[in-house]
């Protein structure tokens, strides 16, 4: 690496502008003269080395600043071939400077001669350092763009302004089942539904105009076998560093299998209220019409009862009497339920708990001073839920009965009452000390109709179904925990009524 030197020296103003060009450009000079063995490097050639102004550089050492491996061995063979074979030279290399540092350079050479013989080597020598690093972080960002287009597992095109391919990736082609070629030959309306070929002209219009930068829109697809393809398309218009359009970048999502699953949904949906519709009407139907047979059975009986007495006087009569007063609870039962199920536009209320325990506390006296029931109660006067009142007071009478009902055999009933806020929600904790259930054996049918979880005279099999239904018709929940022989606690969930 050495400096030029000429034979006529520059004028002063020549020199210091031949200086300045160097300077400004990052470029320095270098010259070997072979008969004297004598490397000159500018100054720019020494800044650029990250050497002292004073420093004095042969051609070994100077070879020794390029990076041991390709870039060492690259100039050595050049600076070779430029002697021997009078070759000029023009490389990129990387040398590592007096400083540690790792530098990109430009490194050119060219050989004067004398009678045909090589006398000196001369050149250039450029640091391209933060060029070069920009450049290859470009190329490196653009081959990983590259990367993530061709890969990409949602179809992806870019267009040019006109609406023709410019490239497409292989997910669109196996979305729309065309070859690449197939589809680069095939233009992009000629592909799309009739009916969808006017939506993204609005929106096409408006990113070229500068309205907007991206446009999204469902459109649907004819794909090469004929079939529908539902499609998500997003598109964003790329401009010059002038503000100009170019092109666009499209994400084509398939959403055909979304589309066929929301459809089948959708029947599906149909079907079940359609189904559900018949079913409640079949219920009113036969809820009338049991109705009208148990109220006809009964009176037939009474007649009986006052015109022919002898025949009631058997085993027979009271079996059937029996008979027919419980399928007029059955009717009344099944007209309970249906009511609750078939209420929509529930009105709530608010309602304050204590007032509702102390009503329910009143109707069942009675069976509370006979069971010899202790009733611990810690509900705040000031906690008020949403519901409905007749709902209510069914729901907290059903518990309290079902305390005193399942006790245990040997003691009294004691029931636990207590609320409290959790966040928007009033929780009514209600714990008895009786008989228990096994939820392991029973759990997933303990608010099934009909079902009964111990052998008592009363038990239907309702009141915790019907219960159910009505905390939930009132947006409420209902948990339990219950272990046999230790007792069941009720956690009911309703919404709370914030007062103004």
């Amino acid at each position: 690496m050495t400096l030029i030197k000429t034979s006529t020296a520059l004028p002063q103003s020549e020199d210091s502008l031949f200086d300045f060009i160097q300077k400004a450009a990052v470029i320095g000079t270098w010259e070997v003269d072979l008969k004297s063995n004598i490397l000159t490097w500018s100054e720019e050639t020494k800044n650029i080395h990250e050497v002292s102004s004073d420093y004095i550089p042969n051609v070994e050492t100077s070879l020794s600043y390029y990076k041991e491996g390709y870039s060492r061995d690259t100039i050595t063979k050049l600076f070779t071939d430029s002697i021997e074979k009078h070759e000029s030279f023009d490389t990129e290399l990387q040398i590592i400077t007096a400083k540690g540092n790792e530098k990109w350079v430009r490194s050119i050479g060219q050989p004067i001669f004398e009678n045909g013989e090589c006398v000196k080597v001369q050149g250039l020598f450029q640091d391209i350092d933060e060029k070069t690093k920009n450049s290859k972080k470009l190329a490196f960002k653009e081959e990983q763009l590259r990367r993530t287009f061709d890969h990409a597992v949602v179809g992806m095109a870019i267009l040019d302004l006109k609406g023709n391919w410019l490239k497409i990736n292989k997910s669109l082609c196996d979305t729309l089942g065309y070859s690449r070629e197939e589809l680069m030959e095939t233009p992009f309306v000629d592909i799309t539904y009739p009916e969808d070929k006017k939506i993204g002209y609005k929106g096409v219009n408006d990113m070229v105009n500068g309205t907007i930068n991206h446009f999204e829109t469902e459109i649907r697809y004819i794909s090469k076998k004929g079939d529908i393809v539902w499609t998500l398309v997003s598109s964003t218009l790329v401009k010059n560093d002038k503000g100009e359009p170019q092109h666009f970048v499209v994400q084509i999502n398939d959403l055909t299998d979304i589309k066929k699953s929301s459809s089948k949904v959708e029947q599906l949906l149909e079907t079940t209220e359609n189904q559900n519709k018949r079913l409640l009407n079949f219920a009113h139907i036969v809820s009338h019409n049991l109705r009208s047979h148990y109220g006809n059975l009964d009176m037939l009986l009474d007649i009986m009862k006052m015109d022919m007495p002898e025949t009631t006087k058997n085993e027979i009569f009271p079996l059937i009497k029996e008979a027919v007063n419980h399928l007029g609870e059955t009717v009344e039962n099944l007209n309970e339920v249906a009511a609750i199920n078939v209420k929509n536009d529930i009105e709530l209320e608010p309602i304050n708990l204590l007032d509702i325990f102390n009503k329910a506390f009143k109707s069942i006296s009675a069976q509370i001073i006979e069971s010899k029931t202790k009733i611990c109660m810690d509900i705040d006067a000031d906690i008020y839920v949403k519901g409905i009142p007749a709902y209510l007071d069914s729901i907290i009478l059903n518990f309290l009965t079902n305390a005193i009902k399942y006790k245990k055999a040997d003691e009294p009933a004691k029931i636990e009452v207590y609320a409290f806020a959790k966040k928007n929600k009033i929780v009514l904790q209600i714990k008895d000390h009786g008989l228990g259930i096994d939820l392991e054996k029973h759990g997933n049918k303990l608010f099934g109709m009909y079902k009964t979880f111990h052998k008592h005279k009363d038990s239907r099999g309702l009141g915790l179904f019907i219960t159910k239904n009505q905390i939930e018709a009132v947006g409420g929940q209902i948990e339990v925990e219950s272990e046999v022989n230790v007792g069941t606690t009720f956690n009911l969930i309703f919404i709370r009524h914030e007062k103004n």
